[in-house]
């Protein structure tokens, strides 16, 4: 073990004594890292029938800094183990991060794909390197690295070749890894191997077309369904009226496939995420045949944290997807079930005037609303409210417009505070809002629309209150959040 690697063990080690005597309170289902930063979920797979899941990683603040793994697991998506740091920026082709991969299993054990950076003349080159371990001590590959950036055709920026993600179809190992092409922006290439340590390039599955962003980063390439999708995080896109907005996104693109001729033909495009925190997201394929999705809810270009916070970094509820009439779905996965306490259910109450309902309140909950009828125009959902702090989801429903608000959430920090997205409902709408503390998660249209954000509200701010500038007919159940804290 590198001397870094034991370094960063050592604080991780200090840092979980600390924590047992108390502190700044955690999310109960939605992962944290144990200490200092964390950014992209990596790794995210199955090994000896535990779910692994690594992640960005710099122990000793918290903020980015030369980039670490981290290391947990969990036997069901929610209540994770920390396991010590798996690797550490030690060699000399990844001595400035090792930066964000993926994880596959051969002969019995746990091989890590992942980006490794180095300063060359002042600039990042990035290439694609190899770690093997047991699920707990990860060696890096002599080969290393096994994919460098002169694999890409001419025109691909070596400073920006990143985040492969690994898996297995036949006899052959493939890879896809962002890149960015001086013509096109953002792309996705594909390279294949027979040992996971010889590789050569494929070719392009897609690109932005100058379109979706300067460059691509964490794509992801799975079936589901009848459908492939490829998932990539845009770096630098510009606004499309709700669809899109500017700066870094997460979008899926859905389409065909050919295996044989490795040519995916994209059919669409869209948001994956809607919301104001939510990017780098990875999935994995589940013993039972689930696709599980998980995404970190922040992004470099706006990241932020209360004073005296000990870590900084927060992943989204891992989700299932799914296709419903074409469209990508999500939800959470259906084991978060186990840990949910009913505490209230009303059935067509009438909203007018700002009021709470009885037992519907809390930071840890899971809350579903139906709102029908047609004699309102904006009805208005108050969430972590208190004296003075709140967040509100407002549904405008002629313009079929959903908002979600922060601006008065107690936040202190010059970001973007509100966000919108197109939610159709005829008849009625229909809500899943899902609330842990710091995180506010919304599936709309059947889980086809997600939007993700955080709040830092006082946890003491508990309030839940409903609004309607007409009558509004409600049915709402509301859950607690009853899983033991980490």
């Amino acid at each position: 073990m590198s001397t870094l690697l034991e370094k960063a063990r050592q604080q991780e080690k200090r840092a979980l004594e600390k924590a047992k005597e108390g502190g700044v309170p955690r999310p109960a289902v939605h992962f944290t890292n144990p200490v200092g930063w964390m950014n992209d979920p990596n790794g995210f797979s199955d090994y000896k029938g535990e779910h692994h899941l690594f992640f960005q990683y710099y122990p000793y603040e918290t903020r980015w800094n030369s980039m670490h793994w981290g290391h947990a697991k969990s036997s069901d998506f929610l209540h994770w183990e920390y396991l010590p740091a798996a690797m550490a920026p030690d060699q000399d082709y990844d001595d400035f991060g090792v930066f964000s991969g993926s994880a596959i299993v051969k002969d019995g054990k746990q091989y890590l794909l992942y980006t490794g950076v180095k300063i060359i003349g002042g600039e990042e080159h990035q290439t694609q390197c190899l770690a093997v371990g047991d699920g707990l001590n990860y060696e890096k590959a002599p080969e290393n690295p096994v994919i460098p950036a002169s694999l890409l055709p001419e025109g691909y920026d070596q400073r920006n070749f990143r985040d492969p993600k690994v898996w297995k179809d036949g006899n052959l190992y493939y890879v896809i890894v962002g890149c960015c092409a001086e013509e096109n922006g953002g792309e996705a290439a594909l390279f294949s191997s027979v040992d996971l340590r010889n590789w050569k390039f494929e070719t392009i599955l897609d690109k932005s077309y100058g379109k979706l962003g300067i460059m691509w980063e964490c794509p992801d390439f799975f079936p589901l369904g009848d459908k492939w999708i490829l998932t990539v995080s845009p770096i630098g896109m510009e606004a499309e009226g709700l669809e899109f907005h500017p700066g870094n996104n997460c979008i899926v693109l859905t389409g065909t496939y050919d295996p044989k001729t490795m040519k995916f033909e994209r059919e669409t495009a869209r948001s994956l995420d809607y919301g104001l925190d939510f990017y780098a997201p990875q999935t994995m394929e589940t013993a039972d045949g689930r696709r599980v999705i998980i995404g970190w809810m922040q992004s470099c270009e706006k990241a932020f944290l209360p004073e005296g916070f000990p870590w900084c970094g927060i992943l989204s509820i891992p989700r299932e997807l799914f296709l419903e009439n074409g469209r990508l779905c999500q939800r959470p996965v259906r084991e978060l079930e186990n840990y949910l306490k009913e505490k209230a259910v009303y059935t067509d109450v009438s909203i007018g005037k700002k009021q709470a309902l009885t037992c519907i309140q809390g930071r840890m909950i899971d809350l579903s609303v139906t709102v029908k009828g047609k004699a309102y125009d904006k009805w208005t959902l108050y969430l972590a409210a208190g004296e003075k702090h709140y967040s509100t989801i407002t549904y405008d429903r002629k313009a079929e417009v959903l908002t979600f608000d922060r601006t008065y959430s107690g936040v202190h920090w010059n970001i973007v505070h509100n966000r919108s997205m197109a939610v159709k409902a005829e008849e009625e709408l229909s809500l899943r809002i899902l609330m842990d503390r710091y995180t506010v998660e919304i599936f709309a249209e059947g889980g086809a629309k997600v939007f993700s954000a955080l709040i830092y509200t006082e946890n003491e701010a508990e309030g839940i209150f409903f609004e309607s500038d007409g009558e509004a007919v409600m049915d709402v159940t509301a859950k607690e959040i009853v899983l033991e804290e980490k």
